[in-house]
């Protein structure tokens, strides 16, 4: 029975089929139940993780840019790699790109808008310059690729091996910021609630994981699907729709995070999410197969990309106050607005 249903979550042709059975009314109650199911996995993994601060002393930030991001980040690796294996790496490639475009455009900017985010220099002057900076190295590979190809330009699996030997590299001099981050940690809350038992905080978090990537992983093809049938084509439903739906679970997350009043999981989170979606997720599927790269990554999805992470980093920098400003946060999600809106009003239409 368990592997049956592994199969199921993990089977894309599997799951495509399955969808493609259900009458357009039964993919909304789907797709509402998913949301549902993101919503509640996505409170429990943060209630766990608040705990868990509390009892390592770490800054809440470090646990969302480790803990929380690699965990939010699987649906995305999960996704890509899949596509990667089963001859779709263009979706491999979009998935991890639109994922950074959505994650900071869409997520953070909501949630500067909907609350005071503070700004933990210690941290994002570290790790967000490694958040720009794995961007900026996986757009250099990309445009040398096209330089030096004369057919499609391909991320090789070597970029892939190197990308995983990064993010390993990266998660180990995190853990070293997050020993220094904790003895500088100037949140030293006083906890309102007990402790509850470390079985029961790690019970929360990876519960509310594999509830978040159950729910990410039957919600995406219920949207294509959906999308399908009213005509969207795939390269849009690939970049938008999948993209937004690996992304939800760093969206719940940022709610949640939100509405129990620790919005600073949320920056860490998103940081260390942009940082896996180029080590992690286009590093696994690059490593599995080499990646093609479309000619729209270079005139659309690469600039977006770095026009956003550019927005944040400067935002950082400018925020001498400790927060970040709603303004802020309206940019950025006017920025990915544009780039959904563009996306659709240039494909609408296009060839399959």
């Amino acid at each position: 029975m368990d592997n049956s249903i592994l199969q199921w979550i993990g089977d894309e042709a599997l799951l495509q089929s399955a969808v493609a059975g259900q009458t357009t009314m039964v993919l909304l109650v789907i797709i509402v139940a998913c949301i549902a199911l993101l919503s509640k996995g996505a409170d429990w993994m943060i209630d766990g993780v608040v705990d868990l601060a509390e009892r390592t002393g770490l800054p809440k930030i470090v646990i969302g840019a480790t803990v929380v991001s690699l965990g939010t980040t699987l649906p995305e690796a999960f996704v890509s790699v899949m596509a990667a294996y089963m001859g779709n790496p263009g979706l491999a490639l979009g998935n991890g790109v639109g994922s950074i475009i959505a994650d900071t455009g869409l997520i953070f900017g909501l949630t500067c808008l909907l609350a005071a985010v503070p700004v933990n220099r210690f941290i994002l002057n570290r790790t967000g310059w490694v958040q720009v900076g794995s961007a900026v190295l996986l757009v250099i590979i990309a445009v040398i690729a096209l330089v030096t190809t004369d057919g499609e330009p391909m991320l090789q699996r070597w970029v892939g091996f190197m990308f995983l030997g990064l993010l390993a590299a990266y998660l180990y001099v995190t853990y070293l910021w997050a020993k220094q981050g904790s003895d500088l940690s100037v949140e030293e809350e006083v906890s309102e609630h007990e402790l509850m038992s470390l079985s029961k905080s790690w019970t929360l978090v990876i519960g509310g994981l594999v509830m978040v990537i159950i729910g990410a992983r039957i919600l995406v093809p219920s949207a294509s699907e959906i999308a399908m049938r009213f005509g969207v084509p795939d390269d849009v439903i690939a970049a938008t729709m999948v993209a937004f739906g690996t992304s939800l679970p760093e969206l719940m997350t940022a709610i949640a995070a939100i509405r129990k009043g620790h919005p600073e999981i949320t920056v860490g989170n998103i940081v260390g999410a942009d940082v896996l979606n180029v080590l992690f997720v286009i590093g696994a599927a690059a490593a599995a197969v080499p990646l093609a790269i479309p000619p729209n990554f270079f005139y659309f999805h690469f600039p977006a990309m770095l026009i956003i992470l550019f927005s944040f980093r400067v935002f950082i920098s400018m925020n001498r106050e400790g927060v970040f400003h709603r303004w802020q946060g309206a940019w950025l999600l006017g920025v990915y607005i544009t780039y959904v809106v563009l996306q659709y009003a240039l494909n609408i239409g296009a060839a399959h």
